[in-house]
């Protein structure tokens, strides 16, 4: 049975946008919220977690679960909750996992201070892709940002994120004996191609900070991307693109 709302004040859409909006919302509540009737189709697919569904008058939606609340909106309302400029006509709502203990094992990569919400969502795409474990370090997005998932096209309903501290990520691999590679534009980094990645845990830093002195100190090997001397970076999605090609390798 599908309920209709036509106030742009009613709670559930108040709620709905704080989630969009506020990390410290989402946590407190327990909940998250992400736009688009293509990631709607994902997470109908994969996320158990998934209970509400605002949609516009009209649009065709996915088969959901019977258990999935529905409700219609008219056009002007879901414009003025999405933050989309362009809203695809759905909005939906979906429990946190609950938080799981990360295990650091051989082959993963660990993401440092990844701020910007596009790029950790590529890169959990292509990790969830390649099959290549992550764990988010201190400082990274909130990877259930409305825009983290956008950009991870769905692969944070398949595999959940993980995260640990910096510190915990250290002692993980000196306990475990799993060889710590930080990436860094450093005179002493080998070229990546050189270094065996498979069984390691690889670091990736953000675009403006890198990676933190306390990581770099911890790290058994750096390791570079080769690129042309005129360059002087690359996008930290990119970046973590070819480490985990490599890793893959």
């Amino acid at each position: 049975m599908e309920q209709r709302i036509t106030s742009r004040r009613n709670p559930l859409l108040a709620h709905t946008k704080k989630l969009l909006t506020s990390r410290a919302y989402r946590e407190k509540s327990g909940e998250f919220a992400a736009d688009g009737v293509k990631l709607l189709d994902e997470a109908a697919r994969w996320y158990p977690g998934l209970h509400t569904v605002i949609a516009e008058e009209n649009v065709e939606l996915c088969k959901l679960p019977d258990s999935v609340r529905i409700v219609r909106v008219p056009k002007d309302i879901m414009q003025s909750v999405s933050l989309m400029d362009a809203p695809q006509g759905a909005i939906f709502l979906c429990r946190l996992p609950e938080k799981k203990t990360a295990a650091l094992v051989p082959g993963t990569l660990l993401l440092d201070g990844i701020q910007d919400p596009g790029n950790l969502g590529t890169i959990l795409r292509t990790a969830d892709a390649l099959e290549i474990p992550v764990v988010l370090l201190d400082g990274c997005a909130d990877a259930y940002n409305p825009k983290t998932v956008r950009a991870s096209m769905g692969a944070v309903f398949r595999t959940q994120p993980v995260s640990m501290t910096r510190e915990q990520a250290a002692a993980a691999c000196r306990e475990q004996n799993i060889p710590l590679l930080a990436t860094a534009m450093s005179s002493d980094a080998v070229d990546l191609r050189q270094a065996e990645l498979r069984a390691a845990a690889v670091v990736i830093g953000s675009e403006g900070q890198g990676i933190c002195q306390k990581l770099l100190d911890a790290a058994d090997q750096k390791i570079i991307i080769p690129m042309s001397p005129r360059c002087e970076s690359l996008n930290a999605a990119v970046a973590a693109a070819i480490v985990l090609w490599q890793m893959k390798r």
